[in-house]
């Protein structure tokens, strides 16, 4: 029979801090900055097993502690590497090799995870790399989209009847850990698709010609506008509803998928270059952030980087200011930036 005094020593012996109640110590952890995280892993063993918990996220999220960081995949002499963008303070950290993906993989986030389509599973918060489920189809260069907490991919199959085949849009479920097949119409059925963006639970999806609006909810396919098909040029992202992308004069524009039209993003006449190079977006903590490659010194590109608070004018216009701007990576000439996603931890 063990002694009250051992009793006591084995109970503390679990805490995750010492003297207090789990409950109490998970929300004085749950209040570390991000950009902290990896010092915390070191801690201890109960430490790492808490940090990649839903009890954590949960708890940073009701203590409104949630910190977006951007992703940063970049090609680098035939290599994939990844970076990570924290705030406050802002730094540009490398993060540990990944497996590298293929080649036209596809990207989609949810909640600490960010999931390659064509390679891994990349835990941020862990961190832990695991090789994901497989699709049903071989895939390169499709369209992606995350709604209802499931990814959702179409197009990029890589069979020789891809037009015919019934796996041509699929979805995973992360709680149930498989991928099922999507009924999709034929005539909607693109080998490879350009850019993909989600607006309002619909998931718009650019292919050669046109494009394709995809409901899970109501499992309703479509096509785009003409409209939004003659503006959308390269990688766009979506912020406050609105799509972004950069039009053929290299200036930012935004489609109102309600009203049906394109306004040019004004107020960056003058603290951003024209994108005639294109440029890669995302939606960071409600604001839009542009990365684009420029020339460096010598024999290295320079990759920067501009965060822009948008504002909805009263006369239904958009307006944009720029919180910061600034160089945030030197790599050898020919690299490219491969794509960028924000996730929340």
């Amino acid at each position: 029979m063990s002694s009250p005094s051992s009793a006591s020593s084995s109970s503390s012996s679990s805490d995750l801090i010492p003297n207090l109640p789990d409950d109490v110590a998970l929300q004085c952890i749950a209040r570390v900055p991000r950009s902290r995280h990896p010092h915390l892993l070191l801690v201890c063993k109960s430490w790492r097993s808490i940090l990649s918990s839903s009890d954590f996220f949960s708890t940073r999220s009701l203590l409104n502690c949630m910190q977006h960081s951007l992703y940063l995949i970049v090609r680098v002499n035939c290599t994939l590497k990844w970076f990570v963008l924290n705030q406050n303070p802002r730094i540009l950290a490398p993060l540990p090799p990944n497996p590298s993906p293929a080649i036209g993989s596809a990207f989609a986030a949810i909640g600490s995870k960010i999931f390659v389509l064509g390679g891994s599973v990349n835990d941020v918060a862990s961190p832990t790399v695991q090789l994901g489920p497989r699709m049903r189809v071989g895939r390169e260069f499709a369209a992606a989209g995350v709604v209802g907490r499931k990814i959702y991919v179409m197009g990029g199959c890589l069979v020789d009847t891809w037009a015919k085949s019934a796996n041509w849009a699929e979805v995973f479920d992360p709680a149930a850990g498989r991928w099922a097949g999507v009924e999709s119409p034929v005539e909607v059925r693109e080998k490879w698709m350009h850019a993909s963006a989600v607006v309002e639970e619909k998931i718009y999806a650019m292919a050669d010609r046109g494009g394709v609006v995809f409901e899970p909810g109501t499992a309703e396919w479509g096509g785009v506008s003409t409209e939004l098909d003659l503006g959308w040029r390269g990688r766009a992202c979506v912020v406050d509803g609105v799509l972004y992308c950069y039009d053929y004069l290299g200036k930012i524009r935004g489609f109102d998928v309600k009203e049906g039209l394109w306004k040019e993003l004004k107020g960056l006449e003058k603290g951003l270059p024209k994108f005639l190079c294109g440029a890669t977006m995302a939606n960071v903590g409600g604001n839009l952030v542009v990365l684009w490659e420029g020339k460096g010194n010598g024999k290295e590109m320079e990759i920067s980087c501009a965060e822009i608070a948008i504002q909805k004018c009263s006369d239904g216009g958009l307006r944009g200011s720029i919180v910061w701007s600034d160089v945030i990576l030197s790599v050898p000439i020919g690299s490219a930036i491969v794509h960028c996603l924000a996730v929340a931890v």
